[in-house]
């Protein structure tokens, strides 16, 4: 497999699968199909070891030994862990053709898919845009959505900032635009400048974070000073944890960033991640829809490409049935079992179609 992105997942093994509440996240994006995934009901296995014929609420049988041909998968930093872990099991369990996974952002991707039709799954971590979408279809492809998992995006710092440990949505609008010190951010913090560290434009995490926290207007963000801007999130995270903060010298920079749930996760010795609204990012917050900053993670695909290259369509099969089992692992949070029940039918239509 090839990997476009240095980053590697822990150890793969199977996890138990959560149940999200029923809920959503974001518009009804009624111009796609709407897919999500799911984990197997129940992780059978043959005599030999290798997991038994028999798929999970409808799907059809998965066999990775029986597979062939090469697969592109890109987009998403913030997805692209759990991509991988879903590419490399795909590979350990017999497939023996080419899967290549690239990390570019959201909106990268979706140009790779929609504009050069190059890519034969798209990885988002925000849903796909109506101008997206009839770029697709300017091109003979009609998206379909699959729903993958979800992300509590954190906000970090690094160890030496023990000041901060709960910030508002409000604080957050000051935050990554005009406050230069901490102190411009609640009069109680110190003084000490800002360095902050983001996700590029080109990332669905900094639509995101745009939309939730600055109502959908990316001037302030863009205008703020001391920012790095990278669609690599080990570039983010190096960053936040390198500095010298020390409240104590108010010459010393205390950095902040943000990015998905699963880099913290990877990192937690070198970070800290701050509540939001007295929220903090847990299992259970997630589950309940009060942490202010979850999200849905999304791959995308079309009808057509499965079609024509049923290597892609079997993948994809995989995803569905065992994704639960990789995506706590890879440091995410089930997608709502509400729409679970759905992906059997949509992506069984879509691989008979």
């Amino acid at each position: 497999m090839l990997i476009g992105n240095v980053w590697r997942p822990l150890a793969l093994v199977a996890v138990v699968a959560l149940v999200v509440a029923a809920c959503g996240w974001g518009p009804d994006y009624s111009r796609v199909t709407t897919i999500a995934t799911t984990a197997r009901d129940q992780a059978a296995t043959s005599p030999g070891g290798s997991p038994a014929l028999s798929g999970s609420r409808g799907l059809p049988p998965s066999d990775p030994l029986s597979v062939s041909g090469n697969i592109t998968v890109a987009g998403s930093s913030t997805v692209f862990p759990l991509a991988e872990a879903m590419a490399a099991r795909f590979e350990d369990e017999g497939y023996s053709g080419l899967i290549t996974v690239d990390s570019i952002g959201s909106g990268a991707g979706f140009e790779r898919f929609c504009v050069a039709g190059e890519s034969d799954v798209s990885n988002a971590s925000r849903p796909i845009k109506d101008a997206e979408v009839e770029q697709c279809r300017a091109i003979g492809r009609e998206p379909i959505e699959f729903r993958v998992g979800t992300d509590a995006l954190a906000v970090t710092v690094s160890p030496g900032n023990m000041f901060a440990t709960d910030l508002t949505v409000e604080e957050l609008s000051v935050l990554f635009s005009t406050a230069t010190t901490w102190q411009d951010v609640r009069a109680g913090f110190p003084a000490n400048p800002i360095q902050r560290f983001i996700p590029g434009t080109d990332s669905g995490t900094f639509d995101y974070f745009v939309e939730e926290v600055f109502h959908e207007d990316e001037g302030p963000i863009l205008a703020s000073g001391n920012t790095q801007f990278s669609e690599d999130d080990n570039v983010l995270v190096q960053g936040i944890s390198g500095d010298g903060c020390d409240a104590s010298n108010s010459a010393t920079t205390c950095a902040v960033g943000f990015f998905g749930y699963a880099y913290y996760t990877e990192n937690d010795d070198l970070l800290r991640v701050l509540d939001i609204e007295g929220v903090e990012p847990t299992t259970d917050s997630v589950n309940a829809n009060t942490y202010p900053l979850a999200r849905p993670l999304y791959m995308y695909s079309t009808a057509s490409i499965i079609a024509e290259k049923p290597q892609v369509g079997a993948f994809l099969n995989f995803v569905l049935q065992f994704v639960n089992e990789e995506v706590g692992e890879v440091g995410y949070f089930p997608a709502p079992d509400s729409v679970l029940d759905s992906a059997a039918a949509e992506l069984n239509a879509a691989l008979d179609g």
